[in-house]
């Protein structure tokens, strides 16, 4: 079988990684988790993720009734390293959801147009109209690490990027707009398992790109542009919930939570919510390379 860019991700595996990341692979059970730092030393039981995920979406539904029937709006971005597990999260989030009234955002790159323009001017056409849900698959925080580290952008439009973030995010909450900012962290070696996994599965192989695989060996430059990010848009008025995504049951459960956790919906049972687990969900402080 043929791999995708030619069989990138495994020459990095074999000759690249570093010895802790491939020895952590090579070694591991399928349901271990990789990151020696992270509270929990296997994944989620299946039967116990199943059971409390099926609780947390049935309050998506009751959520989303009510802002159906109040007009509310709400935006949820999702960032986080290429294979943190956004578009998973995404898939439990809308599964029992009308998808009328909730859809997922992931623009291309620029186009030659776009490039020209305010650099948030083409996010805006899809913010959410009242009773709507919209999941940003990446978002506009694309200028604050991945254009940095690909150099897609200059230094001097990454700071005028900060510098109008933080102000732009108040004026939507303002507005009304339910803002939620979620950054999915995971780890050097569960990162290059779940390449290593898409790489050699027909069904997955679409997922990858040559921004994934040139991503690999910027670990380092992801690493610095990460924490400066988040340490300087993380405001009162939208802060960040990070969530530790070496356990992609976990961090599911825990992103739904903390989404449910933060609006006033309809007949809300906060026994079904269940509560966060601070280890591994929380804010900036909870993220590390």
């Amino acid at each position: 079988m043929d791999l995708p860019f030619d069989g990138a991700i495994s020459a990095f595996f074999a000759k690249d990684a570093p010895k802790e990341v491939r020895d952590a692979i090579q070694r591991a059970e399928k349901e271990d988790i990789l990151n020696p730092n992270y509270p929990y030393s296997e994944i989620l039981p299946k039967k116990a993720y199943e059971k409390d995920l099926e609780k947390l979406q049935i309050e998506l539904v009751k959520m989303q009734s009510w802002a159906r029937e109040t007009g509310a709006r709400i935006a949820i971005l999702f960032e986080g390293r290429d294979a943190a597990g956004k578009g998973g999260t995404i898939k439990r989030f809308r599964e029992n959801l009308n998808p009328r009234g909730a859809r997922t955002v992931a623009l291309p790159k620029p186009s030659d147009t776009e490039a020209t323009q305010w650099y948030f001017q083409r996010y805006i056409p899809h913010l959410p109209a009242g009773g709507e849900i919209v999941f940003f698959d990446r978002s506009w925080y694309n200028r604050g690490v991945v254009e940095h580290v690909f150099e897609f952008s200059t230094p001097d439009q990454r700071q005028h990027f900060f510098a109008q973030v933080p102000d732009l995010e108040k004026m939507l909450v303002e507005d009304g707009i339910h803002l939620f900012k979620i950054w999915l962290n995971v780890g050097q070696a569960e990162q290059l398992r779940r390449f290593l996994d898409r790489e050699k599965d027909p069904l997955k192989q679409w997922k990858l790109s040559w921004i994934d695989v040139e991503g690999l060996k910027r670990w380092d430059a992801y690493s610095a542009a990460i924490p400066e990010t988040l340490t300087l848009t993380h405001t009162q008025s939208a802060p960040w919930t990070v969530i530790r995504s070496d356990d992609k049951r976990r961090a599911r459960l825990e992103a739904i939570r903390a989404v449910l956790c933060g609006l006033n919906y309809t007949n809300k049972d906060a026994k079904a919510l269940g509560q966060t687990d601070a280890r591994i969900c929380g804010g900036p402080e909870l993220w590390d390379a």
